[in-house]
């Protein structure tokens, strides 16, 4: 018995071994693709690559007299979506970097579309995949083309019918290559591409159900998508159909941005690459977000990721402005209480914003030497004299400059805004803050242009900030429960 399980034993260390070389045979270590390109001789020429929008160089080799070269290294290059460059950094033509980074290249610079592949099975099927989508997408073209010129309802039903076919044709030729390559690179790449299609609406208790077709698509947008695949980085269609999801699927208010990139962050937390890349582009995008509220998305990065030890992605310049950026803006949020604001007016009398009892507040913080300020102040004030002042809005028009005086008295003159409360921080109360370490009100307003503007309510609450002033009123319009008037 114990022989037995002796000899079984090395039969399976074995078999292990064996296993273990045929795959290394199967899949060598590093990169060595030879590349043979016409007329090109005595130059040097490159493999690129997709990097989300952007395109980049990843390698290169010197092509000898015959036009030959080996782009060659000890580690394998992310797989993915790549193309040939010229020496003038002409893009040529793509190819697929599988896993197995052993192959051939041979092309001619004056018939890009004649290039060849050999040694590489996913090349072969993504060959066959442009033949065969080259022509049926000329086929699509000329259906387009006669549709256009259709001059007769049953001529544009025929062709929508026959477009439907040929599109048909194309989606199915990719399903089969997934379903017969499961594992293939360019498996990978049709299920990632791929957007589903909405049903039709259905009826439940007796109504249409309108938002049934968009939670469907939404739901399955990314089926068969692993947000941790680096593959993904390395294509041109990944970060289009992100940017398509935020833009047409995801609510632009802020905690539903949040819960979509916290999934994408977490499931892609494993990625070498992609990681890294989706935490800078949702940062890029959040910390100057194109809606009011959105930098909320931004304060969730930096107090879940960058404070909890992701700044090492960052270099020093950028984690000081992420840093930077990320205080600044954790103490005016929407909805939160506005930060204490303890000023003099031009008497030297003591003006608190906690001491203006109003419906509303607008605190408008200023340059009296701004040629945009000068243009918008006045702009708010004709507004708050037509209509505000009736809702109950008190003015509070912040000086940012203690040096000023004169400039800031003139202004306030000239532009006849005497019916607000004006204000400024004196230099030694600036200076008792940063000696006792106290944030200044310009990083707790985060001031970095004028003039910059805020909405509270009566509890001194921030309603809006960063608003054109039409925006403004509308907003002080509904909350006053006035329409808007136009």
């Amino acid at each position: 018995m114990k022989n037995f399980l002796a000899k079984s034993c090395l039969a399976l260390i074995t078999i292990l071994c064996l296993s273990s070389t045929i795959e290394a045979q199967t899949k060598p270590a590093g990169r060595r693709i030879s590349i043979k390109l016409k007329p090109l001789t005595n130059c040097k020429v490159y493999i690129g690559s997709y990097y989300g929008k952007s395109l980049v160089l990843v390698d290169s080799t010197m092509l000898d007299a015959n036009g030959q070269g080996v782009f060659k290294g000890d580690t394998k290059l992310t797989s993915g979506v790549y193309f040939v460059v010229t020496p003038q950094i002409t893009k040529q033509f793509e190819f697929l970097m599988d896993d197995i980074q052993h192959f051939n290249i041979e092309g001619d610079t004056t018939v890009k579309e004649k290039a060849t592949i050999t040694g590489s099975q996913d090349n072969d099927l993504f060959k066959a995949y442009i033949s065969f989508s080259s022509e049926k997408g000329q086929q699509l073209q000329n259906i387009r083309n006669e549709f256009n010129a259709a001059k007769t309802k049953a001529d544009s039903t025929r062709l929508a019918d026959e477009y439907g076919k040929v599109d048909k044709l194309v989606e199915n030729y990719r399903n089969d290559i997934v379903k017969k390559y499961p594992g293939s690179l360019l498996s990978m790449l049709f299920s990632a591409m791929k957007r589903p299609v909405a049903p039709a609406v259905p009826i439940v208790n007796g109504k249409p159900d309108s938002l049934a077709p968009y939670r469907f698509v939404k739901n399955h947008f990314w089926d068969d998508v692993l947000f941790n695949d680096d593959r993904l980085l390395r294509t041109p269609f990944f970060e289009a159909k992100l940017d398509e999801y935020f833009k047409y699927y995801v609510s632009a208010e802020p905690d539903s941005i949040i819960e979509e990139v916290k999934y994408m962050l977490l499931m892609a937390k494993t990625g070498k690459e992609i990681y890294p890349y989706l935490l800078t582009k949702f940062t890029n995008k959040y910390m100057a977000p194109e809606f009011m509220g959105q930098d909320k998305v931004f304060v969730y990065l930096f107090e879940n990721f960058y404070a909890k030890g992701d700044t090492v992605i960052l270099n020093p310049a950028s984690r000081k402005t992420v840093t930077e950026r990320a205080y600044s803006l954790m103490a005016n949020q929407l909805g939160l209480p506005a930060p204490q604001l303890d000023l003099v007016d031009s008497l030297g009398k003591t003006v608190s914003l906690y001491n203006l009892p109003s419906n509303f507040t607008m605190v408008v913080f200023y340059d009296p030497n701004c040629g945009h300020c000068k243009e918008e102040l006045p702009r708010l004030d004709s507004f708050y004299r037509a209509k505000w002042k009736a809702v109950g809005m008190t003015m509070l028009g912040v000086n940012i400059y203690d040096a000023e005086q004169a400039a800031w008295k003139k202004f306030v003159t000239e532009k006849n805004l005497k019916n607000w409360i004006h204000a400024y921080q004196t230099k030694a109360a600036k200076d008792a803050d940063e000696k006792a370490g106290r944030a200044n009100y310009r990083q707790l307003y985060d001031i970095y242009k004028t003039p910059t503007v805020y909405l509270l309510d009566k509890d001194k609450r921030i309603i809006a900030k960063q608003l054109t002033i039409e925006q403004f009123d509308d907003i002080i319009q509904v909350k006053s429960k006035k329409p808007p008037t136009k």
